[in-house]
């Protein structure tokens, strides 16, 4: 009952040998199942893992995709403003006004304390929608020199070309509140 005997060629006999073996048989397909299993979820997990993008090793466009947003903020900047242009603008307020005699004529007081302050500002704005042009010049020119098999993501491009067009138009204010093209001093006379 129970109890396995070898005969001496080694051959087991009994009913519960071949019982064994079939027990030994149904655990490995038991586990090969399993494996089975595993792998088919973690083949479910890869696919889960693949929103559609595509997978790239090296190189991901973070650097591409940072200087096209610096450069969209800096031709923002250049428009609206920026703190150390009104600083510079305000240092040269208080320069035109101590460097400036009382006895000094009205349209050279107003030059030396506004006018002066006004090409400051406008020069800082100049500048930042310089830097603002030629990074996004720099960002979409980038893939020219770069792998071909890792093409520009589309948002770069765009953030780019609006890093460019703002730096073109601050650009253009900038030299146009420079010169007194716009907005110009008002006359004293």
């Amino acid at each position: 009952m129970g109890t396995k005997t070898v005969d001496e060629a080694g051959a087991e006999t009994g009913t519960e040998a071949k019982s064994d073996e079939q027990a030994m048989d149904i655990t490995k397909t038991e586990a090969s199942e399993d494996v089975t299993e595993n792998e088919t979820a973690d083949d479910v997990l890869e696919d889960d893992l693949d929103d559609g993008y595509p997978q790239q090793e090296g190189a991901t466009g973070v650097g591409q995709g940072a200087g096209a947003v610096v450069s969209a903020v800096l031709g923002l900047v250049s428009l609206s403003g920026s703190w150390i242009g009104t600083i510079a603008g305000n240092r040269q307020t208080l320069v035109g006004q101590l460097g400036t005699a009382s006895n000094a004529s009205v349209a050279k007081q107003i030059q030396a304390v506004y006018g002066d302050a006004w090409q400051t500002t406008a020069l800082w704005a100049g500048l930042f929608a310089l830097a603002a042009l030629v990074t996004g010049v720099v960002v979409l020119a980038r893939p020219a020199f770069g792998n071909p098999a890792h093409p520009q993501a589309p948002w770069i491009k765009s953030v780019s070309w609006a890093g460019v067009t703002l730096g073109v138009i601050g650009l253009l204010l900038a030299v146009l509140k420079y010169t007194d093209a716009l907005l110009g001093l008002p006359s004293a006379s």
